[in-house]
């Protein structure tokens, strides 16, 4: 590959609290969501073709590559917004776990329009930048702010906060992924299990609670159990699963914690468990 004409990073995200309202006519569900973007994220490398080719490579060999993926409709959405069209190398080195919850695919599209307007010197307003990126996905608009945001309607309607916290976490994924239609399908009918914590944990940052705990932990029972051992530790001052899951992330009480948390994490979960320490930007 070329040497690239731009260098993104696309930064994962957790949900510190995830109220589902209700379902909408359109399908979608009504939610009130405040989403922190935090020091994991992905990179994506975009070189310059002498033709009109486009070709995506991505270091994870699970992720598809073809015009499925996210960074490519972002392409294709910018190209139709502003009636240019060049081609591209762009390599995607992922570092943020599929169907996580973490919103890996959905920053990487917002880095793209980002990367692209930003090479033909911008052309697009924020405005225009966000609505394209509402109709790539409810969560896209969010990573365009790049700062802690609140989110309504289905998440798409995006107001930027004042949020003077840096939180150390531990990322906790299973080696399973899960559906973010499936666990939004399953919400109205799900019910709580005995034993596990689903009532909001105060904090100083706001009221931690995530209402799609409810079926996803019906269906998988090691997230109940992760979420209550987080809980237990010593390090935590509070644990919640976000978006729709696998992840599971506690706050720990500082770095050293943090670390020393994902140590007995890694033990507790096993070798097929992904365990990552980040921080709230």
């Amino acid at each position: 590959m070329p040497s690239p004409v731009l260098t993104l990073s696309a930064s994962a995200k957790i949900n510190l609290w995830l109220r589902v309202t209700g379902k909408r006519a359109d399908g979608y569900h009504e939610v009130e969501t405040r989403l922190c973007p935090i020091s994991l994220a992905d990179e994506i490398s975009l070189s310059k073709r002498t033709d009109k080719a486009v070709n995506l490579t991505c270091s994870d060999a699970t992720v598809p590559t073809d015009e499925s993926n996210l960074v490519l409709r972002a392409l294709r959405a910018y190209e139709s917004a502003t009636g240019s069209r060049s081609g591209w190398d762009i390599h995607l080195e992922k570092r943020i776990p599929h169907g996580a919850g973490l919103g890996g695919g959905s920053s990487d599209a917002a880095a793209m329009l980002r990367g692209l307007n930003e090479l033909g010197a911008s052309p697009l307003s924020k405005a225009e930048l966000i609505e394209l990126a509402a109709a790539l996905g409810s969560d896209v608009p969010f990573f365009l702010h790049e700062t802690v945001c609140d989110a309504t309607g289905r998440g798409e309607k995006v107001q930027p906060v004042e949020f003077p916290w840096r939180l150390p976490l531990v990322l906790i994924k299973p080696s399973f992924s899960i559906s973010t239609p499936w666990a939004y399908n399953h919400w109205a009918e799900s019910r709580e299990l005995p034993g596990v914590l689903y009532a909001p944990q105060l904090c100083e940052w706001g009221n931690l609670v995530n209402d799609l705990e409810r079926p996803v932990f019906e269906k998988w029972a090691l997230l109940p159990t992760l979420k209550t051992w987080l809980l237990d530790q010593p390090e935590s001052r509070a644990a919640l699963m976000s978006g729709s899951g696998s992840t599971i992330f506690a706050i720990a009480r500082s770095g050293a914690d943090a670390a020393a948390l994902a140590e007995r994490a890694k033990v507790f979960c096993g070798e097929t468990t992904w365990v990552q320490v980040a921080e709230t930007l």
